[in-house]
């Protein structure tokens, strides 16, 4: 039997945090493991427990969970950890902030049960980004302001094809779906995923999205061949 998913749950609002344990209690394969009521909390105890994901409320006191997801996700010893931040509006200020600095994706606070609870597994699995034409909208609203610190050198060394398929990534494409725009078999697709993933240093699929934009490849697009 595989092991269950152990969630970690950061948020100021204890009504919340209680759903939320509910939530992932009630759920098969899944189990909190702690509470968190603020950033600097969440960051001790996701030291101490090492948790397989970090439900992460971006709006909170004494750390906000920007704050405590770049020290989480810095952090050697957490390498294992991967950081779903929370935010009640789409078009949230902080959201870009924290994918950059190293969540793996984000979701509403209203989502529904059951899409939360796919996030979390998602999220548990090494995937990333989630609800992609959501979060592609964010990060394009925010990316294009400041244009001139993108980092383009980041793409030296990625061939033709990664190019491509990190640019299909960064408009929200699955695997399966990549393999059908480029006309290449899935496992392929996975190889140059993890090329991509290697080579600019990424813990997982929402960090590709963001060198995708802040290189401006992801709306620049591919030149011609």
């Amino acid at each position: 039997m595989a092991e269950a998913v152990r969630v970690l749950i950061a948020d100021d609002q204890a009504l919340l945090r209680g759903s939320f344990r509910v939530l992932v209690d009630s759920t098969p394969g899944m189990e909190t493991v702690g509470e968190a009521g603020d950033g600097a909390e969440a960051v001790a105890l996701a030291r101490e427990l090492t948790p397989d994901v970090i439900l992460m409320d971006l709006r909170m006191p004494v750390m906000d969970g920007i704050a405590a997801t770049r020290e989480i996700c810095s952090d050697a010893s957490m390498a294992g950890v991967r950081v779903l931040a929370l935010t009640m509006f789409d078009m949230d200020e902080y959201v870009y902030p924290a994918l950059q600095a190293g969540a793996s994706g984000f979701m509403l606070k209203d989502a529904s049960p059951d899409d939360l609870v796919a996030g979390i597994r998602v999220i548990a699995t090494g995937e990333g980004v989630l609800a992609p034409s959501v979060t592609r909208r964010v990060i394009a609203n925010f990316s294009h302001r400041d244009t001139a610190a993108r980092p383009a050198p980041r793409l030296v060394g990625l061939t033709r094809r990664e190019q491509e398929v990190l640019v299909l990534i960064a408009k929200g494409l699955s695997n399966a779906e990549i393999a059908d725009r480029l006309v290449i078999s899935l496992p392929t697709v996975k190889t140059h995923v993890s090329s991509l993933l290697s080579k600019l240093n990424a813990r997982d699929r929402a960090q590709l999205v963001i060198v995708a934009y802040e290189s401006g490849i992801a709306e620049r697009g591919m030149p011609p061949a």
